[in-house]
């Protein structure tokens, strides 16, 4: 097992505990999950990191999705340099927000109007004002396992039964904001139909990742997203798709595309913004019409529709829709995901993997999960070991067991064959 220098990394983060709590601006970034010293990216290229070490890795969190094109991509950098010498902000509309929105509504027909804001919790948080201000309800059922942020309402831990509803899941939340969260897991149509037959009349809306991507990657069995659209259907409930992690990263219409149902609303971010702070939530004018300033929900942002953020993100739209684009991603996934299978086979470790578009997930179990339950299960004290023998030789994933891992464009034949080549080593060493 290599043991790379990470001098400079531990030395920043030392510095960094005195200044940041916990040394980091988001938690995942800690390694709390897999324990050991996070690595201090300096820069990125490509399909490739740089930490301060000058150690240099294959990249396969993307910036947790948003770099499905590479890191620096030229097209996009020149986006933001040309809107950069036009002025940094300017707290009025632009027509360059009109650009921007009409890409996106154009790729996701559904989205009759939208409304840009500057992160996936704005957005999620948003779109569930929005639901509850049209509705008159205020109760939203959403699925454990599935993260939509970290706004109050959200920060949910599973009750003792299906129609227990939610306690916080963080200090600071009161349990009056989150009472009225009810929680299940994901892909159980018993506790949804149960649900909805104790309190449809009060439900506002349902909110789900229709791929999950923050227990690993997870997908709906087949009968779980129609199921949630008829109930909402048949209880004048709203169906929000949170497509921050999904949307035009399995494929250009999004998994509202892939699996042929129309939501109420969609939240978008991570590739929309092309690795700036960009996100968005849309869907029906009916519903996006309340929003003020023509209707009583309130919500703005001074830095919402950024010119230099949505620039990037109209560079990054215009170059997934070249040709080929998703399918040559797709292959790329396809080949890691496959390779990785067949090694642990060989070596007669439990695991499964499986992806879609350019976002894929592993385990060490037997079977694929289904919900958070299952992937609990899995041996996560592998994946741990795992995890440090594949970065120290040079290969970054996701450092959790709970995140989905991303191939971007800028990966080739030769970087998954480099990766599957460490990973057969490293499999070989976990035998």
């Amino acid at each position: 097992m290599n043991q790379l220098i990470i001098t400079k990394s531990i030395n920043l983060l030392a510095e960094a505990k005195s200044l940041i709590p916990g040394g980091v601006n988001s938690p995942v970034r800690s390694f709390s999950s897999v324990g050991g010293d996070p690595r201090f990216i300096k820069s990125a290229s490509g399909c490739y990191l740089y930490d301060e070490d000058d150690n240099c890795y294959i990249d396969y969190v993307g910036s947790w999705g948003p770099a499905i094109v590479g890191h620096a991509h030229p097209q996009v950098v020149e986006a933001i340099n040309k809107s950069v010498m036009k002025g940094i902000s300017f707290g009025a509309p632009t027509a360059l927000e009109n650009q921007f929105v009409a890409e996106i509504n154009k790729l996701m027909p559904c989205i009759e109007k939208l409304r840009l804001v500057n992160s996936g919790t704005e957005a999620t948080m948003s779109a569930i004002r929005l639901i509850r201000g049209f509705t008159g309800r205020n109760k939203l059922v959403k699925f454990i396992g599935c993260y939509h942020g970290h706004s109050d309402g959200l920060l949910v831990e599973a009750g003792s039964g299906n129609l227990t509803f939610g306690k916080p899941s963080s200090a600071g939340v009161p349990e009056d904001i989150t009472k009225n969260t009810i929680t299940i897991h994901f892909n159980d149509l018993h506790g949804i139909k149960k649900v909805f037959a104790a309190e449809g009349k009060n439900i506002a809306g349902v909110i789900v990742e229709p791929i999950a991507g923050n227990m690993g990657m997870v997908m709906p069995n087949a009968d779980f997203l129609p199921l949630l659209r008829k109930l909402c259907d048949q209880n004048q409930s709203q169906l929000i798709f949170d497509e921050v992690m999904s949307g035009f990263r399995v494929g250009l219409g999004g998994a509202t595309e892939f699996f042929n149902i129309k939501p109420d609303l969609i939240t978008l971010g991570k590739v929309i913004g092309g690795g700036m702070p960009v996100a968005a939530f849309g869907g029906r004018a009916e519903i996006m019409n309340k929003l003020s300033p023509t209707g009583g929900v309130y919500q703005a942002g001074t830095l919402s529709g950024n010119p230099i953020a949505l620039s990037a993100g109209l560079a990054t739209l215009k170059i997934i829709q070249s040709k080929n684009f998703y399918s040559q991603l797709a292959q790329l996934t396809q080949q890691l995901v496959n390779g990785l299978i067949e090694i642990a086979k060989y070596y007669k470790i439990d695991f499964s993997a499986q992806y879609l578009g350019g976002m894929f997930g592993i385990y060490f179990s037997k079977t694929l999960p289904q919900n958070l339950i299952d992937q609990q299960q899995s041996n996560t004290d592998l994946f741990k070991i795992f995890f440090h023998k594949m970065l120290n030789n040079g290969i970054y994933l996701a450092p959790s067991p709970f995140e989905a891992g991303f191939v971007s464009s800028a990966h080739n034949q030769e970087v998954i064959n480099q990766t599957l080549k460490v990973a057969d080593s490293v499999f070989k060493e976990l035998k």
